[in-house]
């Protein structure tokens, strides 16, 4: 028994740190600044799929607000996606469908079907390294950077609120990266 509780701490010790680097490799800072306002690094964490690392995921917020507080409301928001493997974009905006189709009506998918539509107009096949991060404000909206420069950008809040859900509303990507990245530490 003992041992059995050994190899496991073993491997649990040795799957921490090869997060921790994966992480370091992504690099996010621990500010953002958003139009003057400095934003924190509330939380960090990867996204595995059948054992490889996709894409780490960075939440950042205002310094007096926690994660989850700013994800169920229209606070200053940035997430910030790292990736380690190709991706074609195809399958970018298939994820994205079905995952929005599980939390969303038809009916409200449809008021915004324009607006997503031009939203994934903007993505490109991803490689290793690249960077997308989505940034809201209440007064500037919702952006979409892709490797530092914005390349949508939309005033309507539902979309913001929607989009963002994908990673931080219950059923979405993955569970256990939501939680990882709105936890309170």
């Amino acid at each position: 028994m003992h041992r059995m509780l050994l190899i496991l701490l073993l491997l649990t010790s040795s799957q921490l740190q090869a997060n921790s680097e994966r992480l370091d490799e992504a690099a996010f800072s621990e500010r953002y600044q958003q139009a003057g306002i400095s934003l924190v690094r509330k939380n960090q964490a990867l996204l595995t799929y059948l054992w490889a690392d996709v894409y780490a995921a960075a939440f950042y917020a205002e310094a007096t607000i926690t994660p989850s507080q700013a994800a169920s409301q229209p606070a200053r928001q940035r997430l910030e996606l790292y990736y380690y493997r190709d991706i074609a974009k195809e399958d970018v905006i298939k994820a994205a469908w079905v995952t929005l189709e599980r939390q969303h009506s038809s009916a409200q998918l449809a008021k915004l079907k324009n607006e997503l539509d031009a939203l994934h107009a903007t993505f490109r096949d991803i490689q290793p390294g690249d960077r997308y991060a989505l940034n809201y404000s209440p007064d500037a909206g919702l952006t979409l950077e892709r490797n530092g420069n914005e390349v949508f950008r939309s005033s309507n809040t539902e979309l913001a609120r929607t989009y963002l859900g994908i990673w931080l509303a219950p059923e979405g990507l993955s569970d256990s990266l939501r939680e990882q990245l709105l936890t309170e530490r």
